[in-house]
């Protein structure tokens, strides 16, 4: 499995939030977060919880934001 990236953005722009803002909250810089928002590298699952709350979701939310991984 693996993270919906879009749905990722998506979340984070209908909140209002830069990349930076984000990055900010969740504690790593802009630049390490579009690299994990745009797929250059891994999001770990308690970076993603950290996210999710960041933008107002549950964790019992979190697989809204899985897709299948596709070979």
């Amino acid at each position: 499995m693996e993270f919906d990236l879009k749905r990722l953005k998506a979340e984070r722009v209908a909140q209002g939030l830069t990349q930076a803002e984000l990055a900010h909250k969740i504690g790593i810089s802009t630049n390490t977060y579009w690299k994990k928002e745009n797929g250059q590298r891994d999001i770990g699952i308690d970076e993603f919880i950290k996210i999710m709350s960041v933008l107002g979701f549950s964790k019992e939310q979190l697989p809204l934001f899985f897709t299948k991984n596709v070979h």
